[in-house]
């Protein structure tokens, strides 16, 4: 009996002092201590990040996370990095947080922690304008070549969506698949409705048809590593409270819905 007791006592014993441990510090206590949010942004990706044309980052994901730096209580830096190194670049732990007009797929989820989606965009192909092509149709050609990105939704799209036609994956950013079909590197580009509105705003009007058929229905949402569980958890909490009181609804309807930042950036 006596050694049952001991037994007994030497169990809750280890049971306090595990409940009186204190918690290991999570990536958002080392955030406040370290008094900056590190953000891995796409180096040229309007209108969620880019350099504007007074030299500043921009874009809807830049005001987001100020926003979010703001309300921790810590100052914001920005880790620049083309489409294929934002995930190394989180995962590494360079970054704290991957803001970007980022899917969370199923195979991306197995890297990295998503939050809930700040939105929803679908992937629409574009051609020169005055060119052979005419027609989303047109693009599914025998004969046909699709620019997308490397790494990105639209390079995994492509094959179903596209399939007689050439895929041609361009690595980096930005406007780089404009740029393929603006020169005649290929026929078609495809990517999300909102990042091509946005970056053939850049090219002399009358240079892209944007055809109007959505090709997919897609989440956008930032992303964290799978040991931030707590920054996940307040990045959800931030996402509610700014739909709540309307600073998401005016950041999408300036950055994302309109061209109105056009004339400011």
């Amino acid at each position: 009996m006596t050694s049952l007791n001991a037994l007994a006592c030497a169990a809750i014993l280890a049971g306090t002092a595990a409940v009186a441990a204190p918690a290991a510090a999570g990536t958002l206590d080392d955030i406040l201590a370290r008094g900056e949010l590190r953000v891995a942004v796409q180096t040229q990706g309007p209108p969620f990040s880019f350099m504007d044309k007074n030299g500043q980052r921009s874009g809807s994901a830049i005001e987001l996370t100020t926003l979010m730096a703001e309300e921790m209580g810590v100052k914001v830096v920005y880790l620049d990095f083309d489409w294929d190194g934002l995930l190394p670049a989180l995962m590494s732990g360079k970054a704290d947080m991957l803001a970007a007009d980022m899917t969370p797929t199923l195979a991306r989820a197995t890297k990295v922690a998503f939050t809930k989606p700040f939105m929803y965009v679908g992937a629409v192909a574009f051609a020169k304008q005055g060119g052979d092509i005419a027609s989303v149709e047109d693009c599914r050609k025998p004969g046909a070549t699709v620019a997308v990105l490397l790494g990105s939704t639209g390079e995994k799209l492509a094959p179903s969506v596209f399939p007689e036609a050439e895929i041609k994956s361009f690595k980096g950013g930005g406007t780089l698949i404009l740029d393929a079909v603006a020169s005649g590197q290929a026929s078609c580009g495809l990517n999300d409705n909102s990042a091509v509105k946005a970056q053939a705003a850049a090219y002399p009007e009358g240079t892209f048809t944007i055809f109007d058929e959505m090709l997919s229905k897609e989440p956008l949402a930032y992303a964290v590593r799978y040991d931030s569980m707590d920054l996940l958890t307040w990045g959800n909490l931030f996402i509610d409270t700014v739909a709540l009181d309307g600073r998401l609804e005016a950041n999408l309807d300036y950055w994302v819905n309109s061209d109105a930042w056009k004339a400011d950036h």
